[in-house]
């Protein structure tokens, strides 16, 4: 499997996966910071939930993605791999978007209120606020899931061919060093070993920008 092929079908699940988990997870870090009360214990609750999730293996969620593909009678599929990478970024998400957005001053948003602001123009303030956890939840998300091979392993499959639809297998970076490496042929090992730099080239330039960009962003906090 070609390291071009592996790249583009690694952003075709990591790209998928954080626009829906940007969809999924700003809506919750705004009802638990914006709508719900500063001591809320379903806010707690919620919390305590998705820090669990945080801290759960990545081979955990792609059990978990298998089994649920084996009951419904789905086979391994790019699509399987976005829904799995999806829950796996998704506490990740709220917990570092949630860290900022605690932060904010409750007392600003009392006043937007009472300058006769909307929810959602005051949700925009809000927003503005909590960008350097979004920026830092993305990188650290795409990350993660660009890197990840127990899940993906279980839910995107492996081929040596490229998917045209969303139910085809999927060749991804860390599970070509994974099989390429244990090929008995050099040439393929140089192969997984190029996928490797290829893949730790990926995460260090994240890393780095994603240090920018929060201190870009950190700028524009109220004080």
């Amino acid at each position: 499997v070609g390291s071009e092929m592996c790249i583009r079908d690694s952003l075709y699940i990591v790209g998928a996966s954080t626009i829906l988990g940007l969809l999924i997870s700003i809506p919750v870090v705004f009802y638990l910071n914006v709508y719900l009360k500063k001591k809320s214990k379903f806010a707690y609750i919620a919390r305590l939930a998705y820090d669990i999730l945080f801290g759960i293996p990545s081979i955990v969620y792609g059990a978990f993605g298998f089994t649920i593909m084996i009951y419904l009678g789905l086979r391994t599929s790019l699509a399987g791999g976005i829904i799995v990478i999806t829950l796996l970024i998704i506490p990740i998400f709220i917990r570092s978007m949630d860290e900022i957005a605690r932060e904010f001053p409750r007392d600003i948003l009392d006043t937007t209120y009472s300058l006769g602001a909307t929810r959602y123009e005051s949700m925009r303030v809000v927003l503005r606020q909590i960008a350097p956890g979004i920026a830092t939840a993305t990188l650290l998300s795409v990350g993660r899931a660009i890197g990840d091979a127990a899940a993906v392993m279980f839910t995107a499959g492996y081929t040596d061919s490229i998917p045209t639809s969303l139910s085809q297998p999927a060749a991804t970076l860390p599970l070509a060093v994974f099989f390429q490496l244990s090929s008995p042929v050099k040439e393929v090992q140089d192969r997984a070993y190029a996928a490797a730099l290829v893949l730790t080239l990926i995460v260090l330039i994240l890393s780095i920008a994603g240090r920018f960009i929060t201190n870009r962003f950190s700028k524009n906090k109220l004080q």
